[in-house]
């Protein structure tokens, strides 16, 4: 289908009731989050700047978070005059610890190390690693390939300074959420073009894969299940340039002729999400030429159920259980 071909709707927040309509076969912890997310403005409509600032005004909670031995933060060069940040976080115990690259979601035109950093405390406590979260430079500003480069360059620092942190360097895992699951594939495809640093495996929540925006998945939640598909294609818009970056392996995944280089993998989708189906279909194509891929769709879920644990705590849990049993399974924990 075209960009301007009629898609399903799907629940419809009436202003008048101040509440989302036709949703009663959702999740009672969905309706909520989707209840307080359509009170917002809608993004796709805003100035990415505007969005930002209003999504920055979100009260965030420091109240529950895990525990550390120690959060820190630090500057990488990425460029002449240009630099960009880390937090590091450092679990309880002597260590040495398996390295976990993490990279935040946000469309590669949202988010930020504050946004990510709930999450990064419960992996680094929960499954024993040492987080590095990555706070790479955003679009429309630093369009594509900028965020990506950002984010190898983040993964070149953990190989030449993780021993210093208490990392291992031969156990590194990268990984991210939506925007942050596409960056994480994609460094790991640049590893293995560019003989760099070693991945032992990636794991991608819900991530980006694809720019096709006409999937069964597309189509089915195309509307009211909070990542729309309006918002996708305001995304795409400010990170990609043009039609030639749209076919870029490194930010089209599915458009990479062979993905056999790829490490040991463990993909997370969400049943009523737009980007369901893409990443299903990047794990069968991992599958397909041998590569290890674990694929688990997380039922009744939405997109953003990871980051947002004041809704979906226990779906979180749940996903950090399966990440621990992974990686144990490939022993790196």
């Amino acid at each position: 289908m075209k960009e301007g071909a009629l898609y399903i709707a799907g629940p419809v927040f009436n202003k008048n009731e101040g509440r989302l309509v036709g949703v009663n076969h959702l999740n009672p912890q969905v309706k909520k989050y989707l209840d307080a997310f359509y009170q917002m403005p809608s993004i796709h409509r805003m100035d990415p700047n505007k969005a930002r600032t209003m999504l920055a005004q979100f009260p965030r909670s420091n109240e529950n978070l895990d525990q550390l031995t120690k959060v820190e933060d630090c500057l990488v060069s990425v460029g002449e005059n240009e630099e960009i940040k880390l937090r590091i976080y450092t679990p309880k115990g002597k260590g040495v610890f398996p390295i976990f690259v993490y990279y935040h979601g946000g469309g590669w035109v949202l988010g930020d190390l504050e946004s990510a950093d709930p999450v990064c405390r419960m992996i680094a406590s929960r499954i024993g690693v040492l987080v590095v979260s990555v706070d790479y430079r955003l679009a429309p500003q630093y369009p594509f390939p900028i965020p990506a480069e950002d984010s190898y360059k983040a993964l070149q620092w953990v190989k030449e300074n993780g021993t210093a942190i208490n990392g291992d360097i031969n156990r590194i895992v990268v990984g991210g959420d939506s925007a942050g699951g596409n960056l994480a594939a994609a460094v790991s495809m640049m590893a293995s073009d560019r003989n760099g640093p070693h991945i032992a495996a990636q794991v991608l929540v819900y991530p980006v894969t694809s720019f096709c925006f006409n999937t069964k998945s597309y189509h089915e939640f195309a509307n009211g299940f909070g990542l729309e598909r309006d918002l996708m294609i305001w995304f795409s818009k400010h990170y990609l340039r043009n039609e030639e970056d749209k076919k870029n392996s490194y930010a089209n995944l599915l458009a990479a002729n062979d993905l056999s280089m790829l490490p040991s993998s463990l993909i997370i989708t969400a049943e009523k999400d737009v980007l369901r189906d893409e990443g299903k279909e990047f794990s069968e194509r991992l599958d397909k030429v041998g590569v290890r891929v674990d694929y688990i769709c997380v039922p009744e879920m939405i997109h953003g159920y990871f980051t947002n644990f004041a809704f979906f705590s226990e779906q979180i849990e749940n996903s950090l259980s399966y990440i621990g049993s992974f990686l144990e399974d490939l022993e790196l924990i």
